[in-house]
């Protein structure tokens, strides 16, 4: 191996300390095989321990490439977890034992340290990769259930838990029977030809809280981002009196509970005879949302220059045309990024929905709310599917519309 001039190469570690991090992790693995068996806790722990050991000390005494030695542990641990235990644990051991491989031969030539100064004591190494580990760990744990709904969905049988065929990767244990419920609940005759679309768009219960979700998500982000933008601007203005209180006043829908603020505004709207409305629904969300318009959008005028709204003004632009010409195309993917956190907002919440609307405004979260609660359907857990799904696509949005904004800017990495 050829090593640039000056290049720092590491020293390698001892023997013991190669194979005790394998060990270490064969440990944890094998108790976790248990399964909560106390009598094969320890026989488990041991053997995983000792297994792991060994698969390390032949990657390190008779391979040189984390490739081949990932492929040789995965091929050996997916065997071996096929024969004692099953398909679906044997994946995660294959899995396992490709991570096995690389680590191995990772921390044997002592590339470990390359993140790190060649001062580094071995308590501040321990300490950096530690550090990374628990937030790996708090990430998994956010992370898992989100995961877990996934395969869930696509449940054959009416249950919330893995069965014996979904484990065993059978294909008759799989359907997309409740993708499919969430077009049939509560039709009257799902299998009609004519007429079928209006029975579908009236009667259909998911069909309704989805087209309701929509309706005021969509008229509730319109609300919230031109308030918010509007206010945004104004406050971004040095001779605006009184800014942090009025800032304070406009983000406080993010600091107060829910509850309370659903229940002071089911009074107010009571007293105005706009509660149990999709109007009352729709203002309600749009100052839900319209907090993190204000906040994104006040983020994205920090970087604007202000002097090309004096130019265009000195210019003969006028108010309304230096706005939507000049300063509205520099804080556009602000404005985006808002609306869309506010439509997130309207879209995930249930907690104003059910002391503002019926069961006329009733809307996805409130559905699964109910469907929870009233009948226990995995329905629920194809439609949280498709909630996932459309977050993370808006949240791509999101992210792309920041970098653009940062570009624009002037803003790189």
């Amino acid at each position: 191996m050829v090593h640039k001039p000056f290049e720092y190469i590491p020293p390698k570690p001892p023997m013991w300390f190669n194979l005790f991090w394998p060990a270490l992790l064969g440990l944890v693995v094998g108790f976790l095989t248990a399964t909560g068996q106390k009598e094969l806790m320890l026989w488990y722990a041991i053997s995983g321990s000792i297994i792991f050991g060994l698969l390390a000390l032949i990657c390190i005494k008779t391979t040189k490439s984390r490739l081949l030695s990932s492929v040789f542990c995965a091929t050996l641990m997916f065997f071996g977890g096929l024969f004692y235990f099953g398909l679906a644990y044997a994946i995660i051991l294959g899995i396992l034992g490709w991570i096995l491989g690389k680590i191995s031969l990772w921390l044997s030539s002592g590339h470990y340290r390359l993140g790190q100064p060649p001062y580094s004591t071995a308590s501040e190494v321990l300490w950096f990769y530690t550090f990374r580990f628990i937030c790996g760990l708090i990430f998994l744990f956010l992370i898992t259930p989100i995961l877990l709904v996934f395969p869930l969905s696509f449940n054959t049988e009416p249950y919330f838990s893995f069965t014996q065929g979904m484990l065993a990767f059978d294909p008759e244990a799989y359907s997309l029977r409740w993708y499919k419920d969430i077009l049939y609940n509560g039709m009257v005759n799902p299998e009609a030809i004519t007429g079928w679309w209006s029975d579908l768009w009236v009667n259909s219960q998911w069909i309704r809280s989805i087209r309701n979700s929509f309706i005021i998500g969509i008229f509730a982000t319109l609300l919230a981002t031109s308030i918010g933008t509007l206010a945004a601007i104004g406050l971004s203005r040095s001779e605006m009196p009184y800014r942090r209180p009025i800032m304070a006043l406009l983000i406080s829908p993010m600091v107060v509970p829910l509850v309370i603020i659903a229940s002071g505004l089911f009074f107010f709207f009571s007293d105005i005879g706009i509660a149990k409305t999709y109007i009352g629904v729709i203002v309600a969300h749009a100052v839900l949302g319209t907090p993190y318009v204000i906040i994104t959008v006040t983020a994205t005028l920090v970087g604007f220059d202000k002097s090309l709204t004096r130019a265009a003004g000195s210019l003969g632009a006028g108010p309304f045309k230096t706005f939507f010409k000049v300063q509205m195309p520099l804080i556009l993917p602000g404005v985006v990024s808002g609306a869309l956190f506010a439509f997130i907002t309207s879209f995930d919440e249930v907690v104003v929905v059910l002391q503002l609307a019926d069961v006329r405004q009733r809307t996805i979260p409130r559905q699964m709310f109910s469907g929870i609660r009233e009948q226990i359907s995995p329905t629920i857990l194809a439609v949280a599917t498709l909630l996932v799904i459309i977050s993370i696509i808006l949240l791509t949005v999101v992210e792309l519309l920041r970098r653009r904004s940062e570009r624009l800017r002037g803003i790189t990495n």
